[in-house]
């Protein structure tokens, strides 16, 4: 396990050098034996590198590491752009399972997060923030964005933007049905996941005014 952690460490983070070690050893094997054929898997294995390396990387350490903390001490803003947004290089100190802390280093294109979406999201310097690893290699590290305070944050932001719309909704005409029960589901829906008594004497308010329409 910790040499497949050290090998997806290297892919994800180290991209330009993964594709110069397969030019020199698929270029190897093709002279070694002759054969051309050899050195078609280069481009491709180069490009799912670039794309899937972080992913694959993810999904290993989410799987099989065990869960620590960590902390960002250092974020510096590169001239490098992604997505017309600057790249930063981040230092983070990881806390083993004796209890030390060991140092690891990513960037905004090379950090490693669960789960896997079409986001970047990076916790802010100085705070503690879940992550996993495989014991005996903790710089490679996966966030585990949504566990963190920052993350738990944002998902309940987000289960309320259905809420705030279907209220808009109901308040602008508490006689449409549609509306009471678009209400009624993303209260409903935000409460799964989220204790709050006020929803949930809201929600049989609704149900309430709805029955009395039918």
């Amino acid at each position: 396990m910790i040499f497949i952690s050290k090998i997806l460490f290297f892919t994800s983070h180290h991209g330009f050098y993964t594709v110069i070690i397969l030019l020199v050893f698929f270029g190897l094997l093709s002279f070694v034996t002759k054969k051309a054929w050899f050195l078609v898997p280069i481009l491709p294995l180069a490009i799912l590198n670039g794309f899937a390396g972080q992913y694959l990387n993810a999904w290993f350490l989410n799987k099989y590491g065990v869960e620590s903390t960590a902390i960002i001490t250092s974020d510096v803003e590169t001239n490098s752009t992604l997505n017309d947004m600057y790249i930063h290089d981040y230092e983070a100190i990881v806390k083993k399972q004796d209890g030390k802390y060991i140092s690891t280093y990513f960037s905004t294109t090379s950090a490693t997060i669960y789960p896997i979406e079409n986001a970047i999201r990076i916790p802010r310097m100085e705070q503690h923030f879940p992550v996993k690893y495989i014991p005996g290699y903790e710089k490679n590290i996966v966030i585990l964005y949504y566990q963190s305070e920052e993350g738990n944050a944002l998902l309940q932001y987000e289960k309320m933007a259905p809420v705030n719309s279907a209220k808009i909704k109901y308040e602008a005409d508490r006689t449409n049905k549609e509306f009471i029960e678009e209400y009624i589901s993303a209260l409903e829906d935000y409460v799964k996941h989220y204790k709050s008594e006020e929803y949930r004497i809201k929600i049989e308010e609704l149900k309430q005014e709805l029955q009395q329409l039918k």
